[in-house]
């Protein structure tokens, strides 16, 4: 499939992009709905919308520039042009998350309210996101003779790519289903934090592309600490009800 869905005054728009940005939109319209039974007005939804989605635009860039600096180091329009991909999950959700802490607290809304209420969506949208990566042939994995196994560079390889989305589409569903009866605040958001990260932990094994800290992977360090810490968290706040 061509990565690129159409030209627009001589620009290219890719496929990649426009999944990318179609997950978020739904995403606002899930949140923006949804927003009152969790004691936020519909209409902040857009504010927060405002700051966050290029936050995490931003922090996710700037993640995967910094564990892959050795590429980009030099060239600036390397650094800028994401068009082609390059953008890490991780970063993205950590720059987002820290914007909307501080707004919270400016705009008197409850953090974990507010997490609550997004992350279902935020799952969504690596659900319909994934898709650009198979677009672009990126975040595939390594070499297999599975029936499901898809063709990359003439070689079958790991569809990574589908098992995160199928994943994180499980994943919204279960916690949209579960959030009317949340037993505490925070509780949706601790339980997304660990079920992703004990899917990305093991997917990321798979990957061919991962990005490195000092000779680890940096999603599954991640993702190793996320587990811990939201577990940590969760007991707690349980074993005070």
């Amino acid at each position: 499939m061509d990565p690129v869905a159409f030209t627009f005054l001589g620009n290219e728009v890719r496929w990649y992009g426009i999944l990318i940005a179609a997950g978020m939109l739904l995403g606002i319209f899930i949140t923006y709905k949804r927003a009152p039974r969790f004691g936020i007005e519909s209409e902040r939804i857009i504010d927060f919308g405002l700051f966050c989605i290029p936050a995490a635009v931003i922090g996710a860039r700037l993640w995967y520039i910094v564990f892959n600096w050795s590429y980009y180091q030099g060239d600036l329009f390397k650094i800028i042009n994401i068009k082609q991909g390059g953008l890490a999950f991780h970063g993205g959700l950590i720059f987002a998350v820290a914007v909307a802490v501080i707004l919270c607290k400016k705009w008197s809304v409850n953090a974990w309210d507010l997490t609550d209420l997004v992350m279902p969506a935020v799952a969504l949208g690596q659900s319909i996101g994934r898709w650009g990566n198979y677009i672009n042939k990126e975040a595939y994995g390594v070499a297999t003779d599975l029936p499901w196994a898809i063709e990359v560079n003439g070689q079958m390889v790991h569809p990574t790519f589908l098992y995160e989305s199928i994943w994180c589409m499980f994943l919204f569903i279960f916690l949209i289903k579960i959030s009317p009866n949340r037993k505490f605040k925070g509780q949706i958001t601790l339980l997304y934090g660990i079920m992703y990260s004990a899917e990305r932990l093991f997917v990321e094994s798979l990957r061919t592309d991962s990005l490195y800290f000092m000779g680890f992977r940096t999603a599954q360090l991640v993702s190793i600490a996320a587990i811990l810490l939201c577990g940590a968290v969760y007991y707690v706040k349980k074993k005070k009800l």
